[in-house]
C-alpha cells in the first residue's frame, strides 16, 4: 500500500518532556522524500521494511484498546502517518521498536510494507527501557498502574532515584512516590483502576486505609454505593483515629506493666530501679546505688542469682 504523506516530529517528541503532540502542528514531509535506510547511519529519518521490525521487549503498556487502534488506522488511511516510530538497529538487518507500538501495529494491520522511522542509538537494555518508559509516561498513554510499574522499573532496573526519575519525566517527586504506592493495593483494586471502574483519586484514597481487607471492603462500597473520594477520606480518618486511640491505650497498659515490674524489682533489690522500654520491645533496666558498699551488695545479689540460675 502506498504511504500517504505527512510526518511530524519524532526524536523531539520522544525525549522532550515539554512536547505535547496534540498541540503541535505537524511538519509535513512528503513520503517520497524519505530515503530507504542505508543500514549504517543513526539519528536519521528513513523508511524501513515493516516485517523487519521486532516488538519492544521493554514495552510498559499492558492495555491496548482495539477501538483506539481502529480509530488510528482510519486516521492513517485518511491523513497518513503524522508521527514516525522510533527504533534501534538489531542484528541481521532487523530493528527493535523503541516507541510507537500503536502506530506500528496500525500500519502493519493496514498492510504497509514500509514505515517511516527514526533510527537512534540505544545500545543497552537500560537505555531501551528508560526511553520506552519515559516516552510513554510523557505522552500520558499509560493507565495509572502501568505508570506505577514504569516508575518502579526505572527505579529497580535502571537504578534511578525518585529525584532522578522526576527530572527525566518532568513530574514532581511526590507524584512519583504516590504512583508507586498504588502497587501496594490488592490486585482486584488495581484491575478496577486499569479498567476505569474506579478513578486514580479513589485508589489513592484507598491506599491510606490500614489493611488490604479494609481496602477491599471500602472498594466494594465504592462499586455498590458510589462512594466518592471524600467519603473514603472520612472512613480513613475514622480508622486512623481509632488506631491512634488503640495505640495510646496499649502504651498506657505497657507503662502500667513496666511500673509494676519496677516496684517488684525495687522490693527485691532494696534500691531504686528504672525500666526504659522502646517501641520495638527492647530496652534497659537501671539499678541505682549510693555508695561503694551499696554497689558491692547489689553485685553479690547478681552473683547469687547467677549461681542459682546455673
Amino acid at each position: 500500500m502506498k504511504m500517504k504523506q505527512g510526518l511530524g516530529r519524532g526524536l523531539d517528541a520522544l525525549i522532550n518532556p515539554n512536547y505535547e503532540n496534540t498541540k503541535e502542528v505537524p511538519i509535513t514531509i512528503p513520503a517520497n522524500e524519505i530515503n530507504i535506510d542505508n543500514g549504517e547511519s543513526f539519528d536519521i529519518l528513513v523508511k524501513i521494511k515493516i516485517d523487519k521490525i521486532k516488538p519492544n521487549p521493554y514495552q510498559p503498556r499492558i492495555e491496548f484498546s482495539q477501538e483506539a487502534l481502529e480509530q488510528l488506522k482510519k486516521s492513517i488511511v485518511e491523513n497518513g502517518l503524522i508521527q514516525p516510530i522510533t527504533v534501534r538497529r538489531a542484528p541481521n538487518e532487523f530493528y527493535e521498536l523503541i516507541s510507537g507500538e500503536r502506530r506500528f501495529r496500525a500500519c502493519k494491520e493496514i498492510g504497509f510494507s514500509k514505515i517511516p522511522a527514526y533510527i537512534i542509538k540505544a545500545e543497552t537494555k537500560e537505555v531501551m527501557l528508560e526511553l520506552s518508559l519515559i516516552e510513554n509516561i510523557q505522552r500520558e498513554k499509560l493507565n495509572p498502574i502501568e505508570v506505577a510499574n514504569a516508575y518502579k522499573r526505572l527505579s529497580e532496573e535502571c537504578n534511578l532515584s525518585q529525584d532522578e526519575i522526576s527530572k527525566k519525566v518532568g513530574k514532581d517527586r511526590t507524584t512519583i512516590a504516590n504512583s508507586i504506592r498504588l502497587l501496594k493495593l490488592p490486585i482486584e483494586i488495581q484491575s478496577a483502576l486499569i479498567k476505569n471502574v474506579i478513578s486514580a483519586s479513589h485508589a489513592r484514597a484507598l491506599i491510606n486505609l490500614p489493611s488490604s481487607k479494609l481496602q477491599l471492603k471500602v472498594f466494594q462500597k465504592i462499586i455498590n454505593e458510589g462512594l466518592n473520594v471524600r467519603d473514603i477520606e472520612k472512613i480513613t480518618q475514622k480508622y486512623s483515629t481509632a488506631k491512634t486511640l488503640a495505640q495510646k491505650v496499649k502504651n498506657i497498659q505497657t507503662d502500667n506493666v513496666m511500673r509494676d515490674y519496677e516496684s517488684k524489682l525495687r522490693s527485691l533489690f532494696a534500691t531504686k530501679v528504672k525500666i526504659n522500654s522502646k517501641k520495638n520491645g527492647s530496652g534497659e533496666i537501671a539499678f541505682e546505688f549510693y555508695s561503694s558498699e551499696e554497689f558491692e551488695r547489689l553485685y553479690e545479689l547478681f552473683e547469687l542469682i547467677n549461681r542459682n540460675a546455673d
